[in-house]
């Protein structure tokens, strides 16, 4: 089984996932593309009936991170920084985050990373529902940089605060 299948599996049963009504419905073989869906279940659903603010953000949790560690490879450490999130629009209906990692800025980050030592980069994905309407705005800043050995571990000293 491919990695991205496998991992696509694995996080669709992974207990905290299930829990809040999280699907991964496609993980691109390249890690360049990944669409998540969040449905409102009795068990998900905040005080007014409505997606709760935390599954929402849960759905985008991991996935800029992971994509930029598969596709930089295990030259560089991946780090998620900070991390905010706007809400836009309450509602019911099913909510998808359709996450798009390019060429372009994944080079630039390289770059910056390699040039500089450390890259921080901010990235946006909105949550909408199937009909295109926005629910939430997350942005994740994801820290960057080559590592210094072939077999170097991460120390509480190299990792960016709060991790």
């Amino acid at each position: 089984m491919q990695h991205a299948t496998k991992l696509r599996w694995i996080i669709n049963l992974w207990p905290p996932n299930l829990a809040a009504g999280i699907r991964v419905l496609r993980i691109d073989p390249d890690y360049r593309h990944v669409v998540v869906r969040l449905k409102r279940y009795f068990f998900n659903r905040n005080y007014v009936g409505t997606h709760f603010g935390g599954s929402l953000f849960a759905m985008t949790d991991p996935w800029w991170m992971i994509m930029m560690l598969r596709n930089l490879g295990s030259d560089y450490i991946v780090w998620d920084k900070a991390a905010a999130i706007d809400f836009i629009k309450a509602v019911r209906e099913p909510v998808f985050a359709d996450f798009v990692l390019d060429a372009v800025t994944l080079d630039e980050v390289r770059a910056t990373a390699d040039r500089d030592g450390k890259a921080l980069h901010w990235f946006t994905v909105d949550v909408k529902t199937a009909d295109g309407v926005l629910v939430a705005q997350v942005r994740k800043q994801v820290y960057v940089r080559r590592k210094r050995s072939g077999s170097e571990a991460i120390t509480e000293r190299e990792a960016p605060a709060g991790q």
